[in-house]
């Protein structure tokens, strides 16, 4: 409902190329997944069909005490950032740094906000995503570099906003 024209035009487009069959899958997916001691949200945990982004330790604290898991996997702000709060509700963020590991410590919940594939919002083009070793409980960030100029000639010749090439 208050979505940018830009980000209106893009689902438009992307809507116009799925087939019905297509949308029925994506509207049939949970909004959250759990496995083990982990959650999936793609915006937040606490009202995840909301679709609010995680721009503070406020945001990721009300993510954070909306669920009992130990880290809960996000995105949609295409920003990579780590967040944490101590059983005293104590809160802690930083942006990670890529192809460092960062141990997930038992006596704190975790956000992990993975950053994006694409359409960056960071200042950085290249590719984010995150790893996690459920054994270790390490999580690392890493950086893939792509041929931007190529998605962004591509952005374009599809007739899309150019600011989506623009930004890359």
């Amino acid at each position: 409902e208050a979505m940018n024209e830009v980000a209106q035009a893009a689902i438009d487009w992307t809507r116009s190329r799925l087939s019905t069959a297509q949308r029925a899958f994506l509207a049939d997916l949970p909004l959250t997944q759990g496995e083990d001691d982990r959650l999936y949200v793609h915006s937040e945990a606490s009202q995840p069909a909301r679709w609010r982004y995680v721009q503070s330790t406020a945001d990721a604290a009300r993510s954070i005490a909306a669920t009992s898991a130990h880290v809960t996997f996000c995105g949609h702000i295409h920003r990579p950032a780590l967040y944490s709060m101590s059983v005293t509700a104590k809160m802690t963020s930083f942006v990670p740094t890529a192809g460092v590991g960062v141990q997930l410590l038992k006596g704190r919940r975790w956000l992990a906000v993975l950053g994006s594939v694409g359409q960056p919002r960071d200042g950085n083009p290249a590719a984010c995503f995150a790893t996690y070793d459920t054994e270790t409980r390490e999580i690392t960030y890493c950086r893939v570099a792509y041929d931007v100029d190529t998605a962004a000639d591509r952005i374009r010749g599809k007739g899309l906003p150019r600011f989506l090439a623009d930004r890359l």
